[in-house]
């Protein structure tokens, strides 16, 4: 079972869009629980949180803070990491399944970041067109949600919560080999 990890900023539509796309997975028995972690405390996250049936963190520190936060509060096995904004294509659930049943039998600790999708509705011009040769070069970033397991989080000792840009750092502790590239895609918020 999962833990889903979301620091949010205090916008409830942000935070709704994302967790809209995680229900199917509720109901299918594979998310355990989802923790908003709000770094602002103006009340609208834990509103939304009682409304979905969320655990509701309130937070105080900088984004990888509040997800180091969160991983520290959760009781699932296995841990995702998402932005608020961000919405998984509906084929994640399959995908996410056989993935933690797969790296739970292997000897070889992995985690995985989901295929990045560039929203129909959004403006796809020339910094668009940057981000995705960059992706393309560089590997995923770490605006496109991550798979591990907790135990696994832990030994790469999690998000460091003072360090600049801690979760391109994270994803540089994994290394490209301990790392998949699913193919279910999320389709990331600006």
């Amino acid at each position: 079972m999962l833990s889903v990890i979301i620091p949010t900023d205090g916008i409830e539509q942000t935070t709704v869009a994302t967790l809209a796309a995680l229900v199917p997975g509720a109901a299918a028995g594979v998310i355990r629980e989802v923790l908003l972690v709000d770094r602002v405390g103006n009340g609208v996250i834990e509103r939304v949180a009682d409304v979905a049936g969320c655990r509701y963190l309130p937070f105080e520190g900088s984004r990888a803070a509040a997800m180091a936060e969160g991983a520290r509060h959760a009781r699932s096995p296995w841990l995702m990491f998402l932005h608020a904004g961000d919405v998984l294509d509906p084929g994640w659930i399959d995908e996410t399944a056989q993935f933690m049943q797969t790296i739970s039998l292997s000897p070889r600790p992995r985690a995985g970041i989901f295929r990045y999708a560039s929203s129909p509705y959004g403006e796809n011009g020339l910094r668009d067109a940057f981000q995705s040769l960059g992706r393309a070069i560089l590997g995923p970033s770490a605006d496109q949600g991550l798979l591990i397991a907790k135990d696994h989080y832990e030994r790469l000792g999690g998000h460091t919560p003072d360090a600049r840009r801690a979760e391109a750092q994270l994803l540089r502790k994994l290394g490209r080999s301990s790392r998949a590239l699913l193919r279910s895609r999320i389709v990331v918020a600006r």
